[in-house]
């Protein structure tokens, strides 16, 4: 009994110097005497914990340095690249789905608003849940789990044929697929040697730009070509959209197939006192290097890697080792939650506290005026377009029987009468009849787009097989009307331009990020991360309506840099055992910020051009000062 007694106070003394921030007052022990030498030997080890991450850190960079950056990190850089991929991707699905989507679904403006808002607000829940259980869980494992999530809930939303599965549907993939960017740039970052650690990463960068380029070149692509899908009747629509939906996910699923070959972080294990798996997977990357270098005859020296002591698998063990299965496994889902948050509140300990608050403003800032100038270049086209464009207005015409046979198209109609004629396979786009009076009028096989009828008076008169329904009818009066075989649910507009408009500026926005991209990875090991971001927040910003598509292009492939430079910089600011962490928070932040900054810049669209160029001005401003602050981390061992 006694050496059971000491065994498990040498292991409860081991929890207490290792995590500070593991609170006795949750534990509940039978013997409490066994908790007070934990106390008296906390101070004697607290000291030589840091000292053994130090010489973790150190030895593991010289390991790295040994072990060569070769063939096994290009393949390990493809599989998070098309991860990140996915990411660029579902930023773009929605915004892309919905100009089709909002016919076959019948979506009102509330409906579309809460579309767009939910990809960001779940994709923030994602960033925050995932990166808080990499640091715990494994970076590998969580990743694998998120885009298996994604992949299966974005290929049920492109079968639902409801508003509220799409929906729901679409919140459940973001929250998988958010997980993506706070564990790819953690698990990718150790397994690279400091001196290529700032490029390689900003070459990781390129794959988020290459998902918009997909994204925008596969919708531009299926979803105009209505004709593709099939129909089940009025019950089951499956048009091009839903196809496009379903190429969407394909990085997400190539990329989970890639990570079934790929190991976990040796990093993460080593943090978590697993010094066998670690070796095993160090000594793999070396032999791959080495065989694909030619010298297959150099041997992996390494026999011992410093580890620091913890025991919270320990811990967690000892708390779930009794009990029915639901009750263990409720222990270890507690247990695992405290020590999450409690990860998460080091990020406001004495020695981050800064660092963070630091990292918090820029995120936000960029994220803020990238995102909704992202929303209100392409609304901003649209609206001067409408601007140009005069409807024809007919005043007080009245025509007999004749049979319009020809399209309707871009018409105001005022105070017209219409008598005994005939609308016959015919469609009707942007046509508004107001004050109009219709009597023994015909309306057959009628398709329409955005036509209304306000304050008519409609006087026997036959609809049959068209989807002129109530919505389309504002204050008027039926006398003796009959509708038959009306076209249920909503019907899709083939009228291309507008998509054709919507992808080819999302395309060349995503295609100016390359040379961006490409700048910021040649120098960022050059000039440092901090300059690359601060140059990154000059932004000159032209009021010209000629200019605004070139002036896109020209944000986003700035804005890249300034993307690179924050991400290389989160990454080496934070220990291992708080990265992924870290990385989630901010990067939940940055979804905040787009959801704040594209509902405030869709505002001033029509109201005002200079308001959102200052907005935007004000805040890449503001973060660029507050990233001269931060410091030079191109020699920085990661820790």
């Amino acid at each position: 009994a006694s050496d059971k007694d000491s065994g498990i106070q040498s292991l409860m003394c081991n929890i207490f110097s290792v995590d500070e921030n593991i609170d006795t007052l949750d534990i509940m022990w039978p013997t409490k005497g066994l908790i007070s030498p934990c106390f008296r030997a906390k101070d004697r080890t607290a000291g030589s914990a840091v000292s053994e991450l130090e010489e973790l850190a150190e030895q593991y960079e010289d390991i790295m340095e040994d072990c060569g950056h070769g063939r096994f990190q290009w393949t390990l850089f493809l599989v998070l690249g098309l991860a990140l991929m996915a990411d660029g991707v579902e930023c773009f699905v929605v915004a892309f789905v919905l100009p089709s989507a909002e016919k076959d679904l019948c979506l009102s403006n509330a409906e579309k608003g809460m579309l767009g808002l939910v990809v960001f607000l779940s994709m923030m829940v994602g960033a925050f849940l995932w990166g808080g259980l990499a640091d715990k869980v494994g970076r590998r494992r969580c990743l694998k789990v998120a885009l298996g999530i994604n992949c299966i809930f974005a290929f049920l939303s492109s079968f639902a044929q409801d508003y509220g599965f799409f929906l729901f549907f679409r919140l459940l993939s973001g929250i998988g697929i958010g997980g993506t960017v706070p564990i790819v740039y953690s698990y990718f970052s150790e397994f690279l040697q400091m001196d290529k650690r700032g490029e390689h990463l900003s070459w990781l960068c390129m794959f988020w730009m290459i998902g918009g380029i997909y994204a925008s070149f596969t919708a531009w692509g299926i979803i105009p070509s209505y004709g593709w899908g099939l129909s089940m009747g009025t019950e089951f629509q499956f048009h091009s959209w839903r196809i496009f939906v379903l190429v969407a996910v394909l990085p997400a699923v190539a990329s989970l197939i890639g990570l079934l070959f790929m190991p976990e972080s040796p990093r993460f294990l080593l943090e978590n006192a697993k010094h066998d798996e670690a070796w095993m997977i160090l000594k793999r990357i070396h032999d791959t290097n080495w065989r694909a270098k030619g010298q297959p005859e150099k041997v992996f020296t390494v026999t011992h890697i410093k580890a620091p002591k913890t025991a919270e698998d320990e811990f967690i063990e000892i708390q779930s080792s009794t009990g029915t299965p639901v009750q263990r496994w409720a222990v270890r889902s507690l247990t695992l939650c405290k020590l999450v948050l409690r990860n998460m509140a080091s990020l406001l300990s004495a020695e981050l506290r800064l660092a963070t608050l630091f990292m918090a403003v820029i995120w936000f800032c960029i994220a803020f005026s990238y995102y909704g100038l992202s929303v209100w270049f392409p609304d901003m086209i649209k609206h001067l377009q409408y601007e140009e464009y005069e409807a024809k207005t007919f005043h007080r015409e009245r025509v007999e029987n004749f049979h319009f046979n020809f399209s309707l198209e871009n018409q105001i109609h005022i105070e017209g009468e219409y008598i005994r004629d005939k609308f016959i396979s015919i469609e009707m786009k942007s046509v508004k009849f107001e004050d109009s009076l219709f009597e023994d009028c015909r309306f057959e096989d009628i398709r329409s787009t955005d036509t209304v009828f306000e304050n008519c008076t409609i006087r026997s008169t036959v609809f049959y097989n068209t989807d002129l329904w109530e919505e389309k009818f504002i204050d008027c009066r039926m006398e003796n009307a009959t509708f038959e075989h009306n076209k249920h649910g909503c019907h899709l507009d083939t009228m291309r331009e507008n998509d054709v408009l919507i992808y080819l500026v999302s395309f060349l926005g995503s295609l100016a990020v390359l040379p961006g991209n490409i700048i910021s990875a040649l120098f960022v090991e050059k000039v440092g991360r901090v300059k690359i971001i601060g140059c990154s927040f000059l932004l000159f910003l032209s009021f010209s309506q000629a200019a605004i598509i070139v002036l896109q292009c020209l944000f986003c492939g700035v804005s890249a840099a300034a993307w690179n430079g924050i991400q290389v910089v989160t990454v080496e600011l934070y220990p291992a055992s708080k990265r992924a962490t870290a990385f989630g928070l901010l990067n939940a932040l940055c979804k905040l910020a787009a959801v704040l900054g594209s509902s405030i810049f869709a505002s001033f669209v029509g109201v005002s051009k200079a308001i959102p160029i200052l907005l935007s001005f004000s805040a890449l401003v503001c973060g660029g000062l507050v990233a001269l602050k931060l410091p030079d981390t191109r020699q920085k061992i990661l820790h």
